[in-house]
């Protein structure tokens, strides 16, 4: 059985469905708590019953407070968890195990993860747009080619302002080695001008 859990801290929704010790999906909204709600249940398994809690338990709690700090800007340990991705296809679970490498303070693009995940850059981008961990794993650091910002479910301006809040005025870009592939991080002050823009 998953439970799902959810509760609104500081003008902002967040919901989070765990079974035993894994993670299944988790979603925000600054918005309202039906879209919290809606994205966190079209990303939950569709042969698995699922309950909704009043109460949290200790991991539900802990999970959504880390969600909070996250999308606060903050740098948190997301070691604890335990997200669960054996219903998802192996090329979506690449790509996100690549995104969740990603640094506070750093970005990449959607085709430098390409080149480690395989795919395309479109490719990437599908499979971060269907990301049933957001903040969890942060998409929100993955950006195109030209940083300027990309898409984002929630709009470009949630993901512009969680991006400005990690941003740690880090100077140099840096090189994450997976699988005997590079994958550049650029600063998050590398992003243009232009961000905002389509």
């Amino acid at each position: 059985m998953i439970f799902i859990y959810h509760q609104k801290i500081d003008n902002v929704w967040y919901a989070a469905a765990i079974e035993n010790d894994k993670i299944f999906a988790t979603a925000f909204s600054p918005n309202n708590e039906e879209e919290a709600l809606r994205h966190l249940l079209s990303n939950l398994p569709y042969n698995i019953p699922f309950q909704v809690t009043e109460k949290p338990r200790q991991l539900l709690a802990e999970l959504l407070k880390t969600l909070k700090a996250i999308f606060d800007g903050k740098g948190v340990s997301r070691s604890s968890f335990k997200t669960s991705m054996d219903h998802l296809p192996s090329y979506m679970r690449r790509v996100l195990s690549c995104t969740s490498l990603i640094p506070v303070g750093y970005l990449t693009t959607y085709g430098a993860i390409a080149k480690v995940a395989g795919g395309s850059p479109r490719s990437v981008g599908g499979a971060e747009a269907s990301n049933p961990f957001p903040l969890l794993i942060p998409c929100h650091r993955v950006v195109r080619a030209d940083f300027t910002i990309g898409g984002y479910g929630l709009g470009h301006k949630v993901k512009l302002q969680i991006l400005r809040r990690e941003d740690r005025n880090y100077e140099e870009t840096t090189i994450l080695k997976i699988n005997d592939k590079a994958l550049p991080l650029f600063p998050v002050k590398h992003l243009r001008k232009n961000r905002g823009k389509k």
